[in-house]
């Protein structure tokens, strides 16, 4: 459904605060993702549209998406990982849900909750206390 948006993704790479003792000292692991809905030449005009107005708060004030991972010791699978992340929030913001169909109860599912609240409600009036009745 989704293009490739590679050549339009800002990769940006920094420390993590992740698991990897001193790995995590010397090697920038962490990789965040930008991507500018608005100035996307691989997406309709109506997929941005549909894109800003859903992930709005997820939007900078210059109308990037950002998004980051830090899960991994390696710096390649982070970056896979956050791209996987990219792909699914606007697959998520793309999905258009289908209309739901109203349906009518059949007569006889009518017919069978009655009864049964006709039951229930004999079963109770049975339960009443009878004073003084003999």
């Amino acid at each position: 459904m989704l293009p490739d948006l590679t050549p339009e993704l800002i990769f940006q790479t920094s420390r993590s605060s992740g698991p990897g003792g001193q790995n995590v000292n010397k090697v920038a692991s962490r990789v965040e993702v930008w991507f500018s809905i608005e100035n996307s030449a691989l997406l309709s005009q109506e997929q941005k549209d549909l894109l800003l107005e859903k992930l709005a708060s997820r939007l900078n004030k210059e109308g990037y998406l950002h998004l980051a991972s830090q899960e991994d010791r390696s710096q390649l699978a982070n970056k896979e990982l956050v791209v996987q992340k990219l792909y699914e929030v606007l697959e998520k913001a793309l999905h258009r849900p289908k209309p739901r169909k109203r349906t009518t109860p059949s007569k006889a599912a009518v017919q069978k909750r009655l009864q049964s609240k006709q039951r229930q409600s004999q079963k109770k009036a049975n339960r009443g206390f009878r004073g003084g009745e003999e």
